[in-house]
């Protein structure tokens, strides 16, 4: 029997290829549960998009037409886009992998997360007497209802709060827990039939490390606690700002804090070399010193979730994905670094078993080291430059990653260890803003001067007291 179009996740669960790893006793207690209903409205939904987006290539096809692939992609993108939900994340991820898309489409859907089309006026009444009762309206002395943002989970509304104090709220989309469900499956489902075509990568762990994340993306309670995070790593950076949480007005799923003013990055990309240079630099600091101090990474470094200040400061929009590292694998990332620099093969070895890679022939760690010498090349050459060359920012890295992929491909299988996925994935996005900024900066001095005095021990007594401070 051929199974296709939305009810071929259902097929697949049903008959134990999939398995829900999320517990009855966690699912009894969400009153937005993981609901059957919920996750086939959610497959027939994409299923109905996607077998649409079809429809239209194979009528070309069939007509004797050959369709437009850039004009397709960029429909697709929309299409998704008006889908919500992970989907969009899922079709980016899928769109940074090597080989998975082509290329028309791999740019188009690196684009999904900039921005999304927002939901009603009807919906965000709904949605906020739903999470702070029929008299909502009354904790605020102003509210928009035209988001301000939205995004895959949810959208941000401006507010005044009765103190007079300006108000961001993120509000999720309804039914997100089915949502993310049925997603995670559409995911799993690429990923197999991408590992079939391409067995040189195992895809188990990037499907675990994305899953774990997707679902901590849901709680809302737990983004406050990464924003007080942030707030507490970067109390000595005063060119990086975080919103400040408000408890009082805040739900497991709709985040009150304060409102930060600012610009979309994109909109300083006429502005003189100089300010562009100052806003990359005020970036890399907001993203690395997280990172190499305490051991923590903002996990989706995408456009969308930075603005900047009339004074070039950034500010930091989003706090969903958030990974906390183990200090060992810190010192793996600075161990490789000053491999690369040195040609210290023994030491490059030493690195990625740091970071949980095993069964390294002499061929595979040839090959991780071209993408090594990708990743550092900016931090190893002493001069002010670019990041890299790209012609497009949303394809940054493709080209070097292809040849990794078709040489791993031939000597895999390779797995890579689940704190890399992320690390990997948001390195080259970040990398792409600093593209489309096209910053000049010395990264090497910046870099020197986060790794200065490093030491593994330091950090792990950092990061332990400052997760214990938020309650992470």
């Amino acid at each position: 029997m051929a199974v296709k179009g939305p009810y071929l996740g259902l097929w697949l669960e049903g008959h134990g290829f999939i398995s829900d790893p999320i517990s009855e006793k966690q699912m009894a207690s969400d009153r937005e549960k993981n609901r059957l209903t919920g996750r086939m409205r959610r497959y027939a939904r994409v299923g109905g998009s996607m077998g649409t987006m079809a429809v239209r290539y194979g009528s070309g096809r069939l007509l004797g037409r050959e369709t437009d692939r850039q004009a397709l992609a960029s429909d697709l993108r929309v299409a998704l886009g008006g889908l919500k939900g992970p989907v969009m994340k899922v079709a980016q991820i899928l769109s940074t992998i090597p080989d998975a898309l082509p290329r028309e489409f791999a740019a188009e859907l690196s684009q999904l997360q900039a921005a999304a089309p927002s939901m009603g006026r009807a919906f965000v009444k709904r949605r906020m007497k739903a999470e702070l009762g029929p008299g909502w309206q009354q904790h605020f002395t102003d509210f928009d209802f035209e988001a301000a943002a939205a995004a895959s989970l949810g959208q941000v509304h401006k507010a005044t709060g009765l103190n007079g104090t300006t108000l961001a709220l993120k509000l999720q989309y309804p039914d997100m827990t089915s949502t993310v469900e049925a997603d995670i499956r559409q995911l799993e489902l690429l990923l197999a039939l991408y590992h079939r075509r391409a067995p040189g990568i195992d895809t188990a762990q990037i499907k675990l490390e994305l899953a774990e994340r997707l679902r901590e993306e849901l709680d809302y309670r737990r983004e406050a606690r990464n924003m007080q995070l942030y707030s507490h790593m970067l109390a000595d950076e005063p060119h990086v700002h975080v919103p400040v949480h408000v408890p009082e007005l805040s739900t497991g799923r709709l985040l009150a804090m304060t409102w930060l003013e600012g610009r979309p990055l994109l909109s300083f990309v006429d502005q003189p070399q100089e300010v562009r240079d100052l806003i990359a630099t005020n970036l890399f600091h907001a993203w690395y010193i997280p990172f190499h101090r305490y051991g923590v990474i903002h996990g989706d470094p995408h456009l969308g979730n930075y603005t900047a200040t009339r004074d070039h400061d950034i500010n930091l929009m989003d706090f969903g994905c958030i990974r906390v590292f183990p200090p060992v694998f810190v010192e793996g990332v600075i161990t490789l670094y000053r491999a690369l620099r040195h040609g210290d093969q023994d030491m490059a070895v030493h690195a990625y078993e740091l970071w949980g890679f095993d069964n390294l022939t002499p061929e595979i760690i040839e090959v991780l080291n071209i993408w090594a010498s990708f990743l550092y090349a900016p931090l190893l050459d002493d001069a002010t430059r670019l990041i890299n060359a790209a012609e497009k920012p949303g394809l940054y890295g493709a080209d070097v990653a292809a040849k990794v992929h078709r040489e791993l491909k031939r000597l895999g299988p390779v797995t890579p260890p689940r704190p890399f996925v992320l690390m990997d994935r948001a390195a080259v996005g970040l990398g792409g803003v600093f593209l489309h900024l096209q910053a000049k900066v010395n990264w090497f001095q910046l870099f020197q001067d986060l790794i200065e005095g490093f030491s593994v021990d330091d950090l792990a007594q950092r990061q332990r007291k400052a997760l214990d401070l938020v309650g992470l």
